[in-house]
């Protein structure tokens, strides 16, 4: 479909820069620099919804990548086919000025402000492609509900390893004001650092902050680790018992809580 830009409303750019500004204080000195140097590099700015074509020229002279306008979630294979074709699906309608801190589907900022910023980096969006290209398989192998937990623990609320501390790159989390504070600073929720075996075999919530969060060493670990052919590694996670999104394994290594 299309965007459709000239018919955002007033109103509705308005909720956008309420969202930009509020944001954009939050996430300094607890996003990662790979985040804040896409969302610069973007050209994302408070005026108001961005124009995808606008950014598709930018982002298209970056990394190859590009955002197709879609209308809501989409299914399962259309959303992997888009990903290993270097094509981010992004809604295209803004929450409501009641819905500022919580929406239960995503809306044009959580996708716009959230995900894109991170496609601007070559590796993570090398990443991204070769997820989507991981996706198409794991449909073939009924094994997506391992493979969405990566997604889950990586791409939408994933941490990694800065030199003073954890900071964010996962879009749940820079695109909400709680979350971007309780993930780094609460003593409640777990941070343990990525395997992937451990990743893939770990349950997660949708309607609540999350209680564990795996911190990776860098971008390049996260692209490595989706290298290999995951079919031998469904085959032993049938063999292997669910983890509870709250539980310590034997064997996880547990970074420092917050402090507050």
């Amino acid at each position: 479909m299309q965007q459709d830009w000239n018919a955002y409303t007033a109103e509705q750019h308005a909720i956008w820069r309420t969202l930009f500004k509020r944001q954009s204080g939050v996430l300094v000195n607890r996003a990662c620099e790979e985040f804040l140097d896409g969302l610069k590099g973007l050209g994302v700015a408070a005026d108001g919804i961005p124009d995808f074509r606008r950014l598709n020229d930018t982002l298209g002279r970056a990394t190859r990548w590009s955002i197709v306008a879609v209308p809501g979630l989409v299914p399962d294979e259309v959303f992997f086919e888009h990903l290993a074709n270097r094509r981010f699906p992004s809604t295209c309608f803004i929450r409501r000025a009641d819905q500022l801190d919580y929406l239960q589907e995503p809306d044009v900022f959580h996708d716009i402000f959230g995900h894109v910023p991170m496609l601007m980096n070559p590796i993570f969006a090398d990443y991204m492609q070769a997820y989507g290209q991981g996706g198409l398989k794991a449909l073939r192998l009924g094994a997506l509900h391992h493979l969405a937990r990566l997604y889950w623990y990586t791409v939408e609320f994933g941490l990694i390893q800065g030199k003073d501390g954890p900071r964010i790159y996962g879009s749940g989390i820079v695109s909400s004001k709680g979350e971007s504070i309780y993930c780094l600073e609460s003593p409640k929720p777990n941070r343990i650092v990525f395997e992937l075996m451990r990743v893939m075999r770990t349950d997660y919530k949708i309607d609540d902050y999350q209680t564990t969060y795996f911190v990776i060493r860098d971008f390049q670990q996260l692209f490595d680790a989706t290298r290999p052919d995951f079919t031998p590694y469904y085959a032993k996670l049938k063999a292997m018992p669910d983890i509870a999104p709250a539980a310590i394994e034997a064997g996880d290594t547990v970074l420092d809580r917050g402090a507050a």
